[in-house]
């Protein structure tokens, strides 16, 4: 298994939910606001991860059904979960048990009908897929005429993420073979401009292109830190690889280079791109 993929550790539900689900759920609200999709749709969401994306089209959307898929049978485990927990602490039935339906899927081969979906949405997942043009067509494919295919990912060329790319620069200073494995390089599409490129490629129309930014903001440094030793993803994967000894020389470094508020939190700023098109 080549080194970077190695690092990309998909089927731990809980430990990407640390890492980055809960700046996931931050964005979420605002693509969909950008969307502004009317009630009653047929929604899929494709790559739908720990269901952060998915709890917001339910909350916001009212959609008549959402299918939600992934590859990994533990991010459908932990997606199926949260919605039972939530369908658990309302008094009510929860609208999320009779129209989202979570399954194990994959984007380069959607298992529905053509033309079926009224809405076609993907989070933060495109640049893992192998073929993109492919899940791109996919998703192309099943929407209905007149749909919307929206998409977004994290600014990984541009540092977007302040909190990945403080730990990217402690890492190869000490390092500098960690370089190959930072998102920056191994995703350098993930920009507004080849995004857009890419949508209008899969033959999309009225590609358009919004920068999306949201707040991470950590209570202390042991808050930052814990995500990064969990073993999810590049980064975290990277550093649970790291022998004690260079995994604390590590974590000094970034202690040292940090900044922190008067009350030890960390204040940072995650940005992403997103794009909404057209199915002609």
């Amino acid at each position: 298994m080549a080194e970077a993929s190695r690092h990309d550790a998909w089927q731990a539900g809980d430990s990407y939910e640390a890492y980055m689900g809960r700046w996931s759920r931050q964005v979420a609200p605002q693509f969909l606001n950008w969307l502004a999709a009317p009630a009653n749709l047929d929604w899929l969401e494709v790559g739908c991860g720990t269901g952060a994306l998915s709890a917001a089209i339910v909350a916001q959307c009212r959609p008549r059904s959402l299918i939600a898929i992934d590859p990994s049978e533990g991010f459908i485990a932990k997606a199926k979960a949260k919605a039972k927990a939530k369908a658990k602490a309302k008094a009510k039935a929860n609208v999320s048990d009779k129209c989202a339906e979570f399954r194990v899927g994959d984007a380069q081969s959607l298992a529905l009908e053509d033309a079926s979906q009224d809405m076609v949405v993907s989070a933060l997942v495109l640049n893992f897929i192998p073929d993109k043009q492919k899940a791109l067509a996919e998703m192309k494919r099943v929407a209905r005429p007149g749909a919307i295919v929206g998409f977004y990912v994290w600014d990984y060329p541009g540092g977007g993420i302040e909190f990945m790319r403080a730990f990217w620069n402690a890492a190869t200073a000490l390092d500098p073979k960690a370089l190959d494995l930072t998102e920056g390089r191994r995703f350098p599409f993930c920009t507004g401009d080849q995004l857009t490129a890419m949508a209008e490629e899969a033959g999309m129309a009225s590609v358009e292109c919004r920068m999306i930014e949201v707040a991470t903001v950590f209570a202390d440094f042991e808050d930052y830190w814990r995500p990064f030793t969990l073993g999810t993803r590049p980064a975290p994967g990277y550093c649970t690889s790291l022998d004690p000894g260079a995994q604390q020389r590590l974590k000094v470094r970034l202690q040292d280079t940090l900044p922190r508020q008067a009350d030890g939190s960390i204040h940072l700023k995650a940005r992403a791109w997103a794009i909404k098109a057209l199915v002609p």
